[in-house]
């Protein structure tokens, strides 16, 4: 008897490890579409859309190289609506010895997996997920005995094991690790993003696009137009696209913000990359290889692969070394609940009105956008964090547990307690007229501190130092932000607690 061999949405790579040493005689590979997975939070119907239309895809690729493919479709009248069953139904069907699945991204996942074995009466076997480049223990030995796990030091050792941007002396290109302090630049006057790849849409697509519109409607986000690359030859095309066209310009402006401009220079790669279609080590290998060709500067090239060397495979350390007390974490007692504008609402910020538009269109916003405004208001607000992280989960088309958790709790949020951010990443409107044209556009004023026109991120800016003064006054990292606080007359301090105060009644009210 053979094997079962259960594909995830996440999983869309030919070299995952469930695939190897597959006998096309006797395996099966078994995707499936369930209702579970798709509406455990509203989902946006872009994200739904992507991932079945390159589930489809994938089959269909392994059915013309003669392998045997089980595809349970979410209208497929049998469809029983989450894994568990359907992995029944199949063992039941097929009659299969044993179950091979590669470990899950998420931990719910895997512990629903992992009690298989005893549901279906068969062996279950789950393996390592090998397109990642640092292992579970890979990390737990760089963890052990550090009182900080700073990604700078991580990254540092991923660029040494596999040779990326480093020299035969085993220094740092360049002479140094890390040029982020030359990708920092405001926008330019007049700066649009260069022209996007748009596919053509296969009968696949367009069967799944008018399922998700049938089923999927009621979330929160628009299905079309609709450009996603589907396959993995798609998927390198966006990648050489984004390498040949955007990518030099990618790391001056990596931090910018423009109105009506979703994407500037960012890569629109995360998708495909979560999901399988492209491998995070043939990503920083390309990059690499354009910055050794002449065609790419070493600072857009170096920020790019520190994005997916350094943080991606950070940032999954961290959920696997912590779950499952990591997502229990709230170390500064955030409840309050989401106000509505994130979810389209009118509001007279023109940046979060901005950043929820770009969300709603197109499943996606660059990481300035989720970290500085719609995760830094969350953060000085003090929005619940178990509804921010949902949020950012549902929205946005690359958001996966494992990479949405610490960067929403831990980056965005603070609510770890220090484990991902030395500190918090805490700004006023300042911060945000700095690097966008979104004040230009603002029902408020970035340099009014209170009153009617004051920039709403300004006093909840101060007001959350000083509600967090005993967690926050003696990091060496915030000795500034507090002493021109002291400085601040004890009429400026009140009237800007007051103003905190008037803030919080009309978001609450919904008039903010």
């Amino acid at each position: 008897m053979g094997a079962l061999r259960l594909i995830l949405a996440d999983q869309l790579s030919e070299s995952i490890a469930a695939l190897q040493g597959l006998d096309k005689a006797q395996d099966t590979v078994m995707l499936c579409e369930v209702m579970e997975e798709a509406s455990y939070v509203p989902h946006h119907p872009k994200k739904i859309a992507f991932l079945f239309s390159a589930m489809r895809h994938f089959a269909a690729e392994l059915e013309a190289q003669g392998v045997r493919v089980r595809y349970v479709t979410l209208n497929d009248a049998e469809n029983t609506g989450s894994f568990t069953s359907e992995a029944e139904r199949a063992v039941k069907a097929l009659g299969v010895s044993r179950l091979i699945v590669t470990e899950p991204g998420e931990y719910r996942v895997r512990e629903m997996i992992k009690n298989w074995a005893a549901t279906l009466g068969i062996p279950v076997e789950i393996l390592p997920d090998t397109r990642f480049l640092a292992t579970h223990e890979e990390f737990a030995a760089w963890a052990k005995g550090k009182k900080q796990l700073r990604m700078e030091f991580f990254y540092r050792e991923m660029r040494k094991k596999y040779a990326i941007l480093m020299e035969p002396d085993n220094k740092p290109t360049g002479g140094e690790w890390n040029y982020d302090k030359e990708n920092r630049k405001p926008p330019k006057a007049g700066m649009a993003s260069p022209p996007r790849m748009a596919h053509k849409k296969s009968a696949i697509t367009k069967d799944v696009l008018a399922l998700v519109k049938e089923r999927f409607s009621h979330h929160f986000g628009t299905l079309e137009p609709f450009h996603y690359a589907v396959t993995r030859r798609q998927a390198l095309l966006e990648l050489d696209h984004f390498i040949r066209r955007l990518l030099p310009e990618f790391g001056d402006y990596q931090d910018a913000m423009v109105a009506g401009e979703p994407y500037l220079y960012h890569s629109l790669i995360s998708s495909y990359l979560n999901a399988g279609l492209l491998l995070p080590l043939e990503i920083c290998q390309k990059a690499e290889a354009a910055y050794r060709a002449g065609t790419v500067p070493l600072n857009a090239a170096e920020g790019f692969i520190r994005q997916i060397l350094g943080w991606r495979e950070y940032i999954r350390g961290i959920y696997w070394h912590f779950m499952p007390e990591y997502g229990q974490r709230n170390s500064l007692n955030a409840t309050r609940p989401l106000p509505d504008f994130y979810w389209g609402a009118p509001t007279g910020m023109f940046c979060v009105a901005e950043t929820v538009r770009h969300t709603r269109d197109h499943a996606y916003s660059h990481h300035i956008q989720r970290l500085m405004i719609t995760g830094n208001f969350a953060l000085l607000a003090g929005l619940d964090v178990t509804a921010v992280q949902e949020w950012y989960l549902a929205v946005y088309s690359d958001a996966y547990e494992w990479v949405e958790m610490p960067n929403t709790l831990g980056m965005a949020l603070f609510g770890d307690g220090g484990v991902v951010a030395s500190k918090p990443y805490a700004a006023s409107g300042k911060y945000i007229h700095r690097m966008s044209n979104y004040c230009e556009k603002c029902t408020y004023d970035p340099d009014v501190m209170t009153g009617e026109n004051a920039c709403p991120f300004n006093a909840l800016y101060w007001d959350f130092l000083v509600r967090h003064e005993d967690k926050f006054r003696g990091n060496q990292r915030m000795p500034y932000m507090f002493s021109t606080w002291d400085r601040f007359a004890p009429e400026k301090q009140q009237a800007i607690r007051v103003h905190a105060a008037t803030t919080f009644k009309k978001m609450a009210e919904g008039a903010l």
